[in-house]
Order: structure tokens, then sequence, then C-alpha cells
């Protein structure tokens, strides 16, 4: 197995949801503005609750700034949020960027940060001093290094999976894997 199809280790900078021994662990590298990321919002969603507490979800920010010219503030603005007001609130924030990706401006980034639980003011604030942005571009960084070149790029336990998109199939993929990983 190629070094390049593997994702970097999940660290306490990673996004993540889920128990951290559970029995797999799904990667996504995503952009919040990305057409098809948005598509596979609900579908990750819904793989989430069938699998339950044998998943872990980590979300990493690859904003494609050439094609999407919201995504970086977008990201950036998640994780001024996370800093104020922790995961739960990273999530909801998460959840409100891809539930309104064709709003994504500063005004409305604001806005949805209140409704996360954070304080609009400092999220502008932090856009405007760009305060997360290496934070952002780290991420982006290590993405590249995995060999992420599109988003949504997906890994399992760290390798690159490159097959069906759909709930099923997905749920199929993680649970091999899971099952795979079990001792004994």
């Amino acid at each position: 197995m190629s070094a390049q199809r593997l994702a970097p280790e999940i660290t306490d900078r990673d996004h993540v949801q889920g128990p951290a021994d559970a029995a797999v662990t799904l990667i996504e590298y995503g952009d919040f503005e990305c057409p098809f990321c948005g598509a596979a919002y609900p579908v990750l969603k819904r793989v989430q609750a069938r699998m339950g507490e044998r998943l872990r979800f980590v979300f990493r920010n690859f904003p494609i700034a050439e094609s999407h010219p919201h995504a970086e503030h977008a990201a950036e603005a998640a994780e001024s949020v996370a800093a104020q007001a922790g995961n739960q609130a990273y999530w909801a924030m998460h959840d409100l960027l891809y539930e309104h990706q064709s709003r994504l401006a500063d005004p409305s980034l604001a806005q949805y940060a209140g409704r996360a639980g954070a304080d609009p003011e400092q999220v502008l604030a932090d856009l405007e001093s760009q305060r997360y942005a290496e934070m952002v571009k780290e991420s982006f960084l290590s993405g590249a290094r995995a060999g992420v070149n599109g988003t949504p790029t997906l890994f399992i336990d760290r390798i690159r999976y490159n097959g069906p998109r759909d709930e099923d199939t997905l749920v199929a993929a993680l649970t091999l894997v899971a099952e795979e990983a079990r001792p004994g």
C-alpha cells in the first residue's frame, strides 16, 4: 500500500464525532462550498446514524479556493466556532454550512456561527485577521500529501476509499473493515 494513500494520524486538532475506540474510522477531506460534498453530506449523516458507536467520523478542511471562493472563509469560520464554543458547536456549524451552501458570504457565516453557539462578531474579527487561515492551510496540505486532489475524498481507517458513495455501499465497506479489525 502506497504511503500516499494513507491519511495522517488522527490528532487533537481534528474534528471528530464518535468514540476514539470505535471499530472503524471514516475521514472526509471536504470543502464547504463543493456541490459534491454537499451531496455527500446527507449520505454521510445517514451512514453515521446506521453505524452508531462503531464509527468514528473525522472531518478535515480541503477548501478548493480556485473553484469555491467562499470555501476558505467557511472553513476558517468553522475553526473559529470550534475554538470559541467547542466540538458540539463546531459540528453544528459544519451542518449549517452544508445546509446553506449557496449562502457562504461572511455575514452569513457570522449568522451561522451565532446559531451554532459562538460569538458572530468574534468570527468576523477572526476572518478579518486570518486567525485560522494557517490551520486551514495545514489541513489542506495534509490532504495534498495524502494524495487528495478533489472533494470529497474519503479514507477508511486511513486508507483511501474510491468505491461508490451511496449509503448502503459505504456502510458495507465500513462494516467489513470493522469486522476484519475485530480480534478473534
